[in-house]
C-alpha cells in the first residue's frame, strides 16, 4: 500500500510529498486499504472455525483506525477504561471486548461488567478475586478467562518478552489448574485460557510450544468436568521491519488449527502489530545536515517523543526518501530529532543522498508509535493522516503550543 509512483513515494494513489506539502511535518499516515487486508488475512485464514480476532488497541488506537476495523467485524483487545471507551466511541461491539491487562480497577471492572465485554482475561488470583467480589455486587455473573505464563522464551527483545516466569503478566501454568478449579463461583463463568507469550515473533514454534501447554491444561479440566469455550493464544506475530521473515497469517493460524485436532473450542487471536505496524508511516523534514569529522547527521523535525521505538527498544526501522535525487549529500547518516537526549534517533548509519528539506518516511511507524509520543521538551503531538484511495483526512489534528499546558495553573498571589 506504500510504494514508489513516479520516483515518489505513494500510501495508496497519493504522493507523500503532497501530504507534507498540505499537512505538514512531522506526521503520521496511514492506509486504510492496508488495514484492510492485514486484518481480512486473518479472518480468511480461519475459514469457518469458530475464531474472534480481537485487534490490540495499545497498538494504535486512533479512533479512525479503530473505526475501519469494527466495520470489517473486529473484536478488540483493551487494557485499559479509556481503550474501552475508545472502542465503544468508534462503534466497537462490547460482545467482541476482551480485557486483558495486569492492574485493572474496581471502575474499570464494573464498566466493562455493564456494558456486557466478552470477558475478562485475569493475569491474578487477587484480580480474580476482585472480579469476583464486584460481580456478586452487581448481582451478575462476570465471564472470566485466566491468563497462564507457559514460560516459553519468546526470542525477542526483552522489553517485549511477556512469556516467562520474571515477567509480570498471567498466572504460572502449574497452578492454574488449581485456580480454576478451587474458583467455581455463582459470580464467575469461565469462557477460556489466556495465552500471550511477547512481540515480534518471527518463528511459529514458540507460538505452538505454548498452545500445546495451554491443551494439556484445557483436557486436563475437561476431564475434571470443566467445560471451556475457547482458547486464547494472544498476539505477537512479527512484522518485516529490515529483513525479517516472519511465517505468513495463513500458516501461523493453520500450524495453530492442526494441533486443535477433534477438539470444539473457539479461537481468540489478539493481533496488533502485524495488523497496523506496515500500515503506516512517519514523515519528517531534514532541518540539516551537520558533519562532525568522519560522522554525518541529518537533523530532522521528528523526534525520541513522536516515534520513540528506535530510542526504547534499539528498533530498526526503515528509512527512505518521499523523493529520491541524486543532487545532495550522499553519506551514511544518523538520523536525528531536535530533542536534548543523545538517545534521539530515528536510524542510524543510514546511507541517502540528501539535502536539507528533503522528507524522509520511517516505515513500519503504523504500531507504537503515535500511541507512545509525549510531549517531553514542550513539543506538540503530531496529527495523523489516513488516506483511502485517492482521498486522504486528518483523523487527528496538530495539537497546538496552547494545548501543551491546559490544564495547568500558575500559583496565586
Amino acid at each position: 500500500m506504500f510504494t514508489y509512483q513516479n520516483n515518489v513515494f505513494h500510501a495508496e494513489h497519493v504522493a507523500l510529498s503532497d501530504i507534507a506539502d498540505q499537512y505538514g511535518t512531522p506526521c503520521y499516515v496511514y492506509s486504510k486499504a492496508a488495514f484492510t487486508q492485514h486484518f481480512k488475512a486473518y479472518t480468511g485464514a480461519f475459514g469457518d472455525h469458530p475464531h474472534l480476532v480481537a485487534y490490540a488497541v495499545k497498538a494504535n488506537s486512533n479512533l479512525a483506525v479503530l473505526q475501519v476495523l469494527a466495520q470489517l467485524g473486529a473484536g478488540f483487545d483493551i487494557v485499559s477504561r479509556g481503550e474501552l471507551e475508545r472502542v465503544l466511541a468508534a462503534g466497537g461491539q462490547p460482545e467482541r471486548i476482551v480485557f486483558s491487562g495486569v492492574a485493572k480497577t474496581v471502575e474499570e471492572i464494573e464498566r466493562a461488567l455493564t456494558v456486557g465485554i466478552h470477558c475478562f482475561n485475569v493475569e491474578s488470583v487477587a484480580e480474580l478475586e476482585r472480579i469476583d467480589a464486584v460481580a456478586r455486587r452487581m448481582n451478575t455473573v462476570a465471564p472470566v478467562s485466566l491468563r497462564v505464563n507457559p514460560n516459553v522464551d519468546a526470542q525477542t527483545h526483552p522489553y517485549i518478552s511477556t512469556g516467562l516466569k520474571e515477567n509480570k503478566f498471567g498466572i504460572d501454568i502449574d497452578l492454574a489448574f488449581d485456580v480454576i478449579t478451587n474458583m467455581q463461583t455463582d459470580a464467575l463463568r469461565w469462557k477460556g485460557v489466556d495465552c500471550h507469550i511477547g512481540s515480534q515473533l518471527t518463528e511459529t514454534q514458540p507460538f505452538l510450544d505454548a498452545m500445546d501447554l495451554v491443551l494439556a491444561l484445557v483436557d486436563r479440566l475437561s476431564a475434571a468436568g470443566v467445560a471451556l469455550s475457547h482458547i486464547d493464544m494472544g498476539g505477537g506475530l512479527g512484522v518485516c521491519y529490515n529483513d525479517e521473515q516472519p511465517p505468513a497469517v495463513s500458516d501461523y493460524i493453520g500450524a495453530m488449527l492442526a494441533r486443535l485436532g477433534e477438539r470444539q473450542l473457539s479461537v481468540v487471536l489478539e493481533p496488533g502489530r502485524s495488523i497496523a505496524a506496515n500500515a503506516g508511516v512517519f514523515l519528517t523534514s531534514v532541518e540539516y545536515l551537520k558533519r562532525n569529522g568522519d560522522k554525518h547527521f541529518a537533523i530532522v523535525d521528528g523526534a525520541m517523543n513522536d516515534l520513540i521505538r528506535p530510542s526504547l527498544y534499539s528498533a530498526w526501522m526503515a528509512i527512505q526518501a518521499v523523493t529520491p535525487h541524486e543532487n545532495g549529500t550522499a553519506a551514511q547518516f544518523d538520523v536525528v530529532g531536535p530533542v536534548c537526549e543523545t538517545g534521539d534517533f530515528l536510524g542510524k548509519d543510514r546511507l541517502l543522498n540528501l539535502t536539507p528539506g528533503d522528507v524522509l518516511a520511517v516505515k513500519g511507524a503504523g504500531a507504537y508509535g503515535f500511541v507512545m509520543a509525549s510531549n517531553y521538551n514542550s513539543r506538540p503531538k503530531v496529527c495523523e493522516i489516513m488516506v483511502d484511495g485517492d482521498q486522504h483526512q486528518v483523523i487527528r489534528e496538530r495539537e497546538t503550543l496552547a494545548q501543551l499546558w491546559q490544564g495547568e495553573h500558575l500559583l496565586k498571589g
